[in-house]
């Protein structure tokens, strides 16, 4: 009677950690993803999922060019297609755009049919918003399945998660962001921040717009920049290249 409980037990084990590496951010059982570099660099990247969102959107454009920084923004197509403006300005200001699908579906859960359709549709909102085709994703929540990694990288989208978590879509103050941020970040970070939510164009992201103006102040303190996600993806390159024969 042991043997077919435990074999039950290690059936269940095996689903829950399969159902836990769909949606992890760092997980890599479905397939790789970018997290991020060594923590020993001193680039970090803040990454906004959600918008557009007016006004959040641009007061976060505000804050990033006081400071001389750079971010990477997932956008949702549908808010896209509402606000073709603010992501325009976004490009403008030499930020980078990522699809965050069209209508922001846990792909985890979806079919392989509409795991297409979402990314195809966002790259298809933004190419006519801004004239460029995405090159990075992020799929909503998490949620992947390794045939979600495929149906990206054969749209030319390059998967990225993070690994840095700000809870910022609670909507605590400024202040818990920031800490809740600086406990986790050692270097080399993506960090998970929201100018926008799924539930709809204009939610409140006003403590996220001074918890990254916070961050930002401290942080470059200490020597880190704060680069885009195809900047770190260019580091990892470069520093893999094998040094020149002499």
């Amino acid at each position: 009677m042991l043997g077919p409980l435990l074999g039950a037990g290690a059936v269940v084990a095996a689903a829950c950690a399969a159902g836990y590496q769909s949606m992890a951010p760092t997980g890599q059982w479905y397939g790789r993803t970018f997290t991020g570099l060594s923590r020993r660099s001193k680039q970090l990247a803040l990454t906004y999922d959600d918008g557009p969102n007016d006004p959040y959107t641009f007061r976060l454009l505000e804050v990033l060019a006081k400071r001389g920084s750079k971010a990477t923004f997932f956008v949702v197509g549908r808010y896209v297609e509402h606000r073709p403006d603010i992501v325009r300005e976004v490009v403008k200001a030499g930020h980078v755009v990522g699809n965050h699908t069209f209508t922001h579906p846990n792909l985890a859960l979806a079919s392989v049919v509409q795991n297409r359709i979402q990314f195809e549709e966002c790259q298809r909102a933004v190419l006519e918003a801004t004239g460029e085709a995405p090159r990075i994703c992020r799929p909503p929540f998490g949620g992947r399945r390794p045939s979600t990694l495929r149906i990206a990288r054969s749209l030319g989208l390059e998967p990225v998660m993070w690994n840095v978590t700000s809870y910022d879509w609670q909507v605590p103050p400024a202040a818990k962001i920031v800490k809740t941020c600086q406990r986790q970040i050692r270097g080399g970070d993506v960090i998970l921040m929201h100018d926008g939510s799924h539930d709809g164009m204009g939610a409140d992201r006003s403590q996220t717009v001074l918890a990254t103006d916070i961050l930002l102040e401290r942080f470059q303190a200490e020597g880190y920049a704060f680069v885009t996600i195809p900047q770190m993806m260019q580091d990892i390159t470069v520093s893999s290249q094998p040094s020149a024969v002499r």
